[in-house]
């Protein structure tokens, strides 16, 4: 056998993402954005067919492969949210692009809570 047919057997074939591993990337990504201190309850929906924590705060859609994202966040008290939301977005769809080659199609984040902390008096 030639290394031109060794060639041609190693990029035959198919690579398939799990959805969970699109699910973990765009978690990970948004919490690793300052600001971001926490994920929020999503109910239902594609985190619960895949038997992924509701806890997550992620949801996502695949379509032709393109990827649609919603993120459920928890963000610090004294941050700009318009700024977190945009760094968010950007982190997302790059770590997406990047990390599996899949096109984000739609990023929407949703701010659920503003935490604040507890000052001891």
């Amino acid at each position: 056998m030639s290394d031109k047919d060794n060639k041609a057997d190693l990029t035959s074939g198919k690579t398939m993402i799990a959805p969970g591993v699109l699910l973990t990337i765009a978690r990970l990504t948004a919490l690793s954005i300052p600001g971001v201190v926490d994920m929020a309850h999503v109910s239902g929906g594609v985190d619960r067919i895949f038997r992924r924590g509701t806890g997550d705060g992620v949801r996502i859609e695949v379509e032709n492969n393109a990827v649609s994202v919603d993120l459920y966040l928890i963000l610090a008290s004294g941050i700009n949210v318009r700024e977190v939301g945009r760094k968010v977005k950007a982190a997302v769809a790059r770590a997406i692009e990047e990390m599996v080659g899949m096109q984000a199609a739609r990023i929407d984040v949703h701010i659920e809570d503003i935490r604040y902390e507890k000052v001891d008096e």
